[in-house]
């Protein structure tokens, strides 16, 4: 589900009911097969060096076509294979589960996960740290722990959450088979005006303890490091791990919150460069969120530069109905490439991170539609729910490479290439100079084949 994906509002609970029947035909459970699930780990191989190893997952999906990235992950013995929206401003991974009587699933691309006698106690000490249902109680050891998730882009799920095998490859040549906690959703909706993308779930990745990198972490697999490359022209790569991190990267500490976001600050926005826009924003980096949200002061002065930048260029304002804010040429733009000279780059800048400062050129924050228009991929966040958060979303993270570091609480990121190829022997490859876009189809192809074998396990 694309928008800003963080929070929890309270949503109706009519759904426990319908629930009732589906927990009863479905799971039969008791604590001691939980915990027996919990601490049971298949290793195919010889286990991964204590922190010493790290999954990297191809990525597919693109900003302009779909307005989503995901990946692939295999879930279950025998593993099946879903599609999960990647999210770095959500904890809970879920998957869609096998429907109960009067369940709500969305349109996806594979079948429903089905149960297998494997849900968690609602005493599991996992339990306390996922959304609930408003009237949520917890009264016996046999009770499963039901959740509940919002999104801001008028999305749900809610389901119960369970624990299952993830057949992992680490990039050492291991392959391990760790247990791990996700929810099944039973009761997926959207209301928003965009549809959500064609996927079977979400892969939550904020750093809060429901999330599988920090249960991954607490199962002494790898680091609690997380990195993605989205590229331009679609796909790219998504790693967890420290030992893929290379050189070239800028830093500046994470902010804690009680939302478990990535969330940094304060920031300076400059136009051009230099010209300040705002000052003292705190952002939230969120690959959940197709574009980049301002609250209402800081987009408004951001419009009107824009705008004054624009004055005596050939563009006009248009409706487009793709995005508030557009702009038409002589001729329809067939490319982004095409309108980049009429408009300037803006930046964070961030004082207390040593003066490091976040590029965003126009191809981070404009798109070309259908129509051939160019649009604004900046949106008014106090318009959207989002109060003062300010939040960098997909557009202005393509062709970086962001880490979310949370061992050392940093954020990191620099210009890549992320149409190649990651292994130990490889890592992620900056180009501080070149921003130039590769022809990213093309690659895709030979980045999916050579990762291929890093990734799926059957």
């Amino acid at each position: 589900m694309k928008g800003s994906k963080m929070g929890k509002n309270e949503k109706e609970a009519q759904s426990n009911l319908l629930f009732a029947l589906f927990l009863t035909t479905t799971f039969q459970f008791c604590f001691s097969d939980a915990k027996h699930l919990h601490n049971n780990m298949k290793i195919e191989t010889k286990s991964p060096n204590h922190f010493g190893s790290s999954l990297v997952f191809p990525v597919r999906g693109d900003v302009f076509r779909t307005g989503s990235f995901y990946i692939s992950m295999n879930i279950g013995n025998p593993p099946r294979t879903y599609f999960l929206d990647i999210d770095t401003g959500s904890d809970l991974t879920w998957v869609q589960c096998a429907p109960a009587l009067g369940a709500k699933l969305l349109k996806a691309p594979n079948s429903p996960y089905k149960p297998n006698n494997n849900p968690v106690s609602c005493n599991d000490r996992l339990c306390a740290f996922v959304n609930k249902p408003a009237d949520f109680q917890c009264k016996a050891l046999t009770d499963q722990c039901d959740y509940e998730v919002e999104y801001v882009d008028y999305g749900s799920s809610l389901g119960v959450l369970v624990r299952d095998s993830f057949p992992l490859r680490f990039t050492n040549g291991s392959v391990y088979r760790p247990t791990m906690a996700f929810g099944c959703g039973y009761d997926q909706e959207f209301s928003g005006p965009i549809p959500p993308p064609y996927v079977d779930g979400v892969l939550g990745l904020a750093n809060g303890k429901s999330s599988l990198i920090s249960q991954l972490r607490n199962l002494g697999l790898t680091r609690n490091v997380v990195g993605h490359c989205f590229n331009g022209q679609g796909g790219g790569h998504l790693f967890f791990g420290d030992d893929l991190i290379p050189s070239g990267i800028v830093w500046t500490p994470m902010l804690s919150n009680s939302l478990n976001h990535y969330k940094s600050g304060p920031v300076d926005l400059l136009f051009d460069g230099k010209i300040l826009v705002a000052k003292g924003l705190s952002i939230v980096f969120d690959s959940g969120s197709t574009y980049t949200y301002l609250n209402s002061p800081a987009y408004q002065a951001t419009l009107i530069k824009v705008r004054t930048g624009l004055t005596g260029k050939p563009l006009m304002a248009v409706k487009d109905g793709s995005l508030p804010v557009c702009w038409k040429g002589e001729k329809p733009f067939k490319s982004i490439d095409a309108v980049l000279n009429y408009f300037s780059p803006l930046v964070l800048s961030f004082p207390n991170g040593n003066n490091v400062r976040f590029v965003l050129p126009p191809n981070n924050y404009l798109i070309i539609t259908s129509n051939g228009n160019v649009c604004l991929g900046i949106l008014d966040g106090t318009a959207t729910n989002l109060g003062h958060l300010n939040v960098i979303g997909d557009i202005s993270m393509l062709d970086k490479l962001v880490v979310y570091d949370n061992e050392r609480q940093m954020i990191g990121w620099a210009l890549a290439n992320c149409n190649r190829p990651v292994t130990t022997q490889n890592p992620p490859h900056t180009d501080l100079v070149s921003q130039g876009r590769p022809n990213g189809h093309t690659y895709f192809f030979h980045f999916f084949v050579s990762m291929i074998t890093l990734y799926n396990v059957t």
